[in-house]
């Protein structure tokens, strides 16, 4: 058993490296496998390396990274005495290894095929689905917001990216929550004046400065918030929610048009009309006008 381990680790060597991009070249069907394996690889490192970031494990895999690299220039610089103790720690490290991780193994084996597990490799939810789920949190929000007369700007980015307001506020990149966005817009908090932008389904930024409609039809009984909401809706596709601060109503800037006072079922079927449904028909359309194309391609060329 030691002596397959031993072998294993050996693998790693330069020598064996070679040998085995030596053999990727034989044919072009070893090379599309290598290059596959190599990215499979990769892939789950990545990911691997992004979970246990935020677990107690991290400080002990660099420990481990460590020896590994001491183990193969010790090879390298033929330091046998020291090759043989390090190749030694880490033979015996494997079933160390097993039993200090073993919680870790364990809920990594239970998630097998749970939604958790499918996470991790990044198979998370439709578009459409998550595009629900934060219209439907947002309102929660400005629900939440409007019983307490909190004041709020909340811009729902769509087709048309504004990336240049998002730059003249404050970075979160954050999961869209109820209540992480009912805090930024708590009274004399850093983040609570200026807009918050949802884009991709994630809260991208907060305390962002939203353009001013210059529209001289506006009421003038409208406040700052409701302007700027206009503005923006007026230079972009994005929908603006908007809380007043003075009365707690809810409205929604659509391009360049307020609709006052919504209540929040009225909101909801905005929001989801707007972010999902119009998305789908846009979606269904695509993919129309590529059968098209494609049944126009298949014609012209039997004419010919």
């Amino acid at each position: 058993m030691f002596q397959n381990l031993q072998n294993s680790l050996q693998y790693i060597y330069p020598t064996e490296i070679l040998k085995y991009f030596e053999n990727i070249f034989e044919s072009p069907l070893s090379l599309i496998v290598s290059i596959l394996d190599i990215a499979i690889v990769i892939f789950l490192l990545y990911k691997a390396v992004k979970v246990l970031r935020k677990t107690r494990a991290w400080q002990l895999l660099k420990g481990i990274a460590i020896l590994v690299i001491l183990t193969i220039v010790s090879g390298w610089l033929k330091f046998r005495i020291l090759n043989y103790i390090l190749t030694s720690v880490m033979m015996y490290g494997v079933f160390l290894l097993i039993v200090v991780f073993q919680p870790e193994l364990r809920r990594g084996l239970e998630q097998l095929g749970t939604g958790k597990f499918r996470k991790f490799l990044g198979m998370t939810k439709d578009l459409e689905g998550k595009t629900k789920e934060t219209v439907y949190r947002v309102v929660i929000a400005a629900t939440e917001l409007s019983k307490h007369k909190t004041g709020a700007l909340i811009v729902l980015e769509r087709d048309i990216k504004i990336k240049d307001i998002i730059d003249t506020g404050i970075y979160i990149d954050s999961e869209v929550s109820p209540q992480l966005l009912v805090n930024i817009f708590v009274p004399n908090t850093p983040l609570h004046d200026g807009a918050v932008i949802i884009s991709d389904n994630k809260i991208a930024a907060a305390s962002c400065m939203l353009p001013l409609s210059s529209d001289q039809d506006i009421s003038k009984e409208l406040g700052t918030r409701h302007r700027a909401a206009i503005g923006l809706s007026n230079q972009s596709d994005s929908i603006v929610v908007v809380v007043s601060e003075e009365t707690g109503k809810i409205s929604i800037a659509k391009d360049g048009t307020l609709i006052a006072d919504v209540r929040e079922d009225v909101l909801k079927k905005i929001l989801l009309k707007n972010l999902v449904l119009e998305a789908r028909q846009n979606e269904n359309k695509q993919k129309l006008q590529n059968v098209i194309k494609s049944e126009e391609k298949i014609t012209s060329n039997e004419r010919k």
